[in-house]
């Protein structure tokens, strides 16, 4: 029998999961680390830290599990996307890495901008210049620690850093390069446009893979740290998203995921690229050699409930944990108990401000048409129907570029709850599923890793295999109707609140 390892190394910590052939866990592990925060708005980890935790969890499930090292055909990475890993000749990281969530780089994005010319980047890298993405990272690290920036021999994600520490070969690959604003997306390379106009040397940037591509083996020094067999194959891995868009099937046309995690994302697959000209909507390369994905993100999501759960909901707190049950559960009744448009109150899940569709990080969340009527479980409805009406907003940009999702998977937090499944399938007017294997990021890096020892003949067919479906909910066309009137009513709030959360804004300065 033989085996693969899939590893997913997230902001919160490192999960690996040993799989079988057939997709079947046969252990996992999970070890958190600190984020660190130096000042407000900024958010940094240690690289080292990554990989001290993937150690651990490797040297775990093989221990747990009782299988023969050697029986692992194949490991490969998922890893969160932007962080800035600067190493030195040696491979040791230089500082803590920049995360994505990081929001120093407001100044490095307007220099991108100006220096590349903002309908010339999103031509280039298919996305405007963010404050999440990469290359702002290297502008500031090169402003602000100069010392440090001279030192630099290589330019790594993190992911890529972990799998050097596995292999010693320094790679990256095509879905992760393309959220640095540095790759040349349509043409899979790195743009010598961009770094030429960055004054960024090309030789701090890897060679780049596909993400099914072998990029090493394991290193005697490896193997002795985590207990895999030296000369174990690792394949290229992939970014978090398309990772996980591989775990849960979303490897064709047509097919896409709506993940209701903190965030929020939908997310489809497109055998060519398609770039938003407004930068609206993220486009980047697909684990899929050659193809491509169309994803947004709304940056609070399941973070609007959680934020409404913990200042308003302390009674369902109370009673659940008597009750010995997730307070979501209660809190879902309860919204369940308001009609459809919440009795005329709608919520902008703009928490954190914006990203898709709106590019406005002025914009904040607020209740509209708010009333004496209103109680919590109309609060509760307008909140959860608030997030799945701003997906449906970037789910309808995606159409308007014509990919056209027939299929979509439900994923994260949010899609536990039968209740926000119904209503994402009634407000997209779509068969919503989920899969039965819920390990989406980790098993997507066990399927590249298969394809990379040639277990699998390549992505889309190991997919079919080893992913498999519930029984989709179905959309209600009365249901839907209903629901289109207060989507419209709700397209027309942001621009009507535009101007005030500008002027909110300019209140800190």
């Amino acid at each position: 029998m033989k085996y693969l390892l899939g590893i997913d190394l997230g902001t919160s910590g490192t999960k690996t999961v040993l799989f079988d052939t057939e997709g079947k866990v046969i252990a996992s592990s999970t070890v958190e680390y600190p984020l660190y925060q130096p000042k407000n708005g900024w958010a940094e980890q240690d690289p080292d830290d990554w990989w001290r935790a993937a150690c651990t969890t490797i040297s775990s499930v093989i221990a747990e599990s009782g299988v023969d090292a050697g029986d692992i055909a194949g490991v490969s990475l998922s890893g969160q996307m932007h962080g800035l890993v600067l190493t030195d000749e040696n491979g040791n990281a230089l500082r803590k890495s920049i995360l994505w969530c990081d929001g120093r780089t407001g100044d490095e994005c307007a220099e991108i901008t100006e220096k590349v010319g903002k309908d010339r980047l999103i031509a280039i890298s298919a996305n405007p210049a963010l404050t999440g993405f990469t290359a702002g990272k290297i502008l500031w690290v090169r402003k602000h620690e100069p010392e440090t920036y001279a030192k630099a021999c290589h330019i790594l994600l993190p992911k890529d850093y972990v799998r050097l520490r596995l292999t010693g070969e320094y790679f990256s690959e095509m879905s992760d390069a393309s959220g640095t604003n540095l790759l040349d997306v349509p043409n899979r390379c790195w743009s010598q446009e961009i770094l030429k106009a960055l004054d960024i040397n090309p030789d701090l940037m890897p060679p780049l893979l596909e993400s099914c591509d072998k990029a090493g083996c394991i290193t005697a020094e490896a193997a002795a740290l985590t207990g895999l067999k030296e000369g174990t194959i690792v394949a290229a891995g992939a970014a978090d998203n398309m990772a996980a868009a591989v775990g849960t099937g979303v490897a064709a046309p047509g097919k896409a995921l709506t993940t209701i995690g903190t965030s929020g994302v939908v997310f489809a697959h497109s055998k060519t690229v398609q770039i938003d000209p407004a930068g609206r909507v993220h486009t980047f390369c697909a684990a899929v050699p050659g193809e491509y994905t169309v994803m947004s993100c709304t940056l609070a999501a399941g973070l609007s409930l959680k934020w409404y759960r913990d200042t308003f909901c302390k009674a369902e707190i109370e009673a659940a944990a008597e009750m010995g049950k997730d307070p979501y559960i209660l809190m879902n009744e309860e919204a369940e108990q308001s009609p459809i448009g919440a009795n005329r109150l709608m919520f902008t899940p703009y928490l954190m401000g914006e990203r898709s569709p709106l590019l406005d990080s002025n914009a904040r969340g607020c209740f509209v048409g708010l009333s004496a009527i209103h109680t919590r479980k109309d609060c509760l409805r307008a909140v959860m129907e608030g997030v799945m009406y701003s997906q449906r907003q970037n789910l309808d940009v995606l159409r308007n570029m014509n990919v056209l999702p027939d299929d979509m998977v439900a994923c994260g937090g949010g899609a536990k709850s039968p209740f926000w499944r119904q209503m994402m399938s009634d407000i997209y007017m779509m068969p919503v599923k989920t899969t039965v294997n819920t390990e989406g990021p980790a098993l997507g890096a066990a399927i590249l890793a298969g394809v990379a020892a040639g277990i699998f003949t390549d992505i889309p067919s190991a997919c079919e295999a080893l992913v498999k479906s519930k029984e989709p909910l179905q959309p209600d066309e009365a249901r839907h109707s209903e629901y289109e009137k207060v989507f419209n009513i709700y397209k027309k709030v942001y621009p009507g609140l535009k101007d005030v959360f500008a002027d909110l804004a300019a209140l800190d300065a």
